[in-house]
């Protein structure tokens, strides 16, 4: 921690939050967004002209430079975003459009807590849909919601959307987007069918109707605590599940609450112009990597799912100088990297006991332990994280976590 609530990442972090990224990065793309990048410092008067400038309070960090000129740290762009098409795009041939960018905000929280899940400089990942007409904006709307359960699932969580309020973004629709963590910020009631669910079970073309996707996942009851009436809950105690949960993802349509105060325009095909239709969609990058710690541990540490995990396999050298136990390592460690597998190799002159406890409490997929013992016997103690150690061949291990 830098300061309250402002972050440096070091090598294992930064590693996982690059991998939440580029999942992020994916799934943007597959359904036909564009990556841009925008800048973090924000003119103040494109804040005006949208009439949110008096609007956000004191969690927009507000700045003068030298010239008396009034600018903003970016908590959002939907301002900037909206200023990039309506100088960019005229007709309505030009759309949809959906632009999206992973970079870093600021809000300054009055009370930052939670670490990295709520802090006040943050990595996100926010896109911003336009459209011709509200039956095209809710197509984008729906490939977002779609999208979202996909990423979630593809980092091991179990996302709930659950209807939600717009606050600062405004709008009329909005979802936010929930993963169950027994030390969640939030309690959640839902169905029990939810736990059920598999998100990457679903097949998908963005081209087609998704409604019948979205009303899917959308009918099963979940609610936040401040939702949630039990005297007229839908759900039978039997079939109510009740746990806690972190926000990770807020999806809005907001129509053309930006376009209208900004002037976005675009011809029709009758000539005339009409404000675009707009919607905006976030996912906490940097929360994340929190968010997944919680919903993934036990007593002895982190338990990272592969995808998101810093490395896929932790090597263990448990008698460092020995001849025959480095020679064993650095073959496997060579081969593992030949082949694409990411392995953290520890070669430290450390106790056989610190290493085993510090890679179970680091979360790697798989440890691979290499002592004299083994080596004399031509084999190597193999470990999926949580599981029951196993002595097979190096040949083997290599097969295994190829």
């Amino acid at each position: 921690q830098t300061a309250a609530g402002i972050y440096s990442w070091l090598p294992l972090g930064y590693r996982v939050l690059k991998k939440i990224e580029q999942i992020v990065r994916e799934e943007m793309d597959a359904t036909g967004a564009q990556e841009i990048l925008m800048p973090t410092i924000q003119p103040a008067e494109l804040w005006q002209e949208s009439g949110r400038y008096d609007d956000y309070g004191k969690e927009m960090l507000r700045i003068t430079d030298r010239h008396e000129r009034g600018l903003l740290y970016g908590p959002t762009h939907e301002e900037i975003v909206t200023d990039i098409f309506r100088n960019s795009v005229k007709s309505y041939r030009d759309l949809p459009q959906n632009l999206y960018q992973i970079h870093w905000k600021f809000r300054d929280e009055v009370r930052p807590r939670f670490g990295v899940m709520r802090g006040r400089e943050f990595f996100m990942k926010d896109n911003y849909s336009f459209d011709i007409d509200a039956e095209s904006a809710r197509h984008s709307y729906n490939k977002m919601f779609v999208s979202y359960l996909r990423t979630y699932a593809r980092m091991g969580l179990k996302p709930i959307p659950m209807q939600a309020d717009s606050g600062a973004i405004g709008g009329d629709m909005s979802h936010e987007f929930i993963v169950l963590a027994n030390t969640g910020e939030s309690a959640v009631y839902c169905d029990s069918a939810w736990l059920d669910t598999d998100a990457l079970a679903l097949e998908i073309d963005f081209e087609n109707d998704l409604q019948p996707i979205v009303d899917k996942w959308t009918e099963l009851y979940a609610a936040t605590d401040d939702k949630h009436d039990p005297e007229n809950c839908p759900i039978d105690a039997a079939n109510l599940f009740t746990g806690r949960g972190i926000e990770v993802g807020h999806i809005f349509y907001f129509g053309t609450k930006y376009s209208v105060a900004m002037g976005a325009t675009v011809s029709d095909d009758q000539g005339k112009d009409v404000p675009v239709e707009m919607g905006s969609y976030g996912i906490g990058v940097s929360r994340l990597v929190g968010a997944i710690i919680e919903a993934n541990y036990d007593e002895n540490g982190i338990v990272w799912p592969e995808s998101v995990a810093p490395f896929k396999v932790g090597l263990m050298n448990l008698r460092s100088g020995d001849d025959a136990c480095d020679t064993v390592c650095e073959k496997l460690y060579a081969d593992l990297n030949k082949a694409g597998v990411e392995a953290l190799y520890d070669e430290r002159d450390e106790r056989a006991g610190v290493k085993f406890a510090e890679m179970d409490l680091i979360g790697l997929p798989w440890q691979v332990a290499v002592g004299p013992r083994g080596v004399k016997a031509g084999t190597v103690e193999i470990k999926r994280r949580g599981g029951e150690r196993e002595e097979i061949s190096a040949e083997s291990a290599l097969a295994r976590l190829v």
